[in-house]
């Protein structure tokens, strides 16, 4: 079988791709490893919150993700393995490859928002970040005009 390695954090984000992916005409012959990559925690939930208590939710939250996902990747009969992912993706590919072999990447991830905002949406339409002026640069270049301007008509 023919390893594909899948990474999804949003069950609804992944599930047109993942659709796509299980109809296509490789999906019964591959194993597909399903990595739940879990949100971030901030540094200060780990104040408040045990080390058990973030393992536990981390684990409810990829069983919901795999309940979502996992009826759409076995409705063709391929073999699905998920995973849980715990630490850096890295490690975690190197593992799953020495165990099962050289695996296809595939990324379903919901992108960042800052990534989401640095490319347009159409080819017409401006973001909405470089569209503001940045009033410093520009107060200084009317000031560095209005210099050579000034110095100018004092030299005549």
């Amino acid at each position: 079988m023919n390893p594909i390695i899948v990474y999804v954090d949003d069950a609804t984000y992944a599930q047109p791709m993942l659709e796509a992916l299980a109809g296509s005409s490789q999906a019964a012959s591959s194993h597909w490893l399903l990595v739940a990559c879990a949100p971030r925690m901030t540094h200060r939930v780990s104040k408040w919150v045990s080390h058990r208590a973030r393992e536990n939710w981390r684990g409810k939250w990829a069983d919901k993700l795999f309940t979502a996902v996992m009826p759409v990747m076995t409705a063709n009969g391929g073999k699905v393995t998920p995973v849980l992912a715990k630490g850096p993706l890295t490690e975690l590919v190197a593992e799953l490859q020495q165990e099962y072999g050289a695996a296809q990447i595939i990324d379903a991830r919901r992108p960042k928002q800052e990534v989401a905002q640095a490319v347009p949406a159409k080819q017409g339409q401006a973001t909405t970040k470089g569209s503001r002026w940045n009033l410093p640069g520009t107060m200084a270049g009317i000031a560095a005009m209005m210099g050579f301007v000034i110095d100018d008509s004092l030299s005549i």
